[in-house]
């Protein structure tokens, strides 16, 4: 099946989606855990393991944040870093 374009809408040369590039999936991924230890800091909504899919996921990705917490802090530091003076 054939891909539909919209009118007008043109793919810029070298772009890519977060899926597919590397660095905006790590960027990606450590916003979430920092999101959901926050969230998981001030309310109780992640504060119990729910079983379902997207609960379970958030709720891994807030016990992550909690505790690697330096090593998150120090990924979205180099990530900034990468983002501010490389890319």
């Amino acid at each position: 099946a054939a891909a539909r374009h919209f009118p007008g809408a043109q793919p810029r040369p070298g772009a890519m989606s977060a899926l597919f590039d590397f660095p905006s999936l790590l960027t990606v991924v450590l916003l979430l855990i920092c999101a959901c230890a926050y969230i998981r800091e001030r309310t109780s909504w992640l504060q119990q393991n729910k079983r379902g899919a997207l609960g379970g996921v958030l709720y891994k990705l807030s016990v992550v944040g909690r505790r690697l917490s330096e090593g998150v802090a120090v990924g979205c530091v180099s990530m900034a870093f990468y983002i501010l003076f490389v890319r």
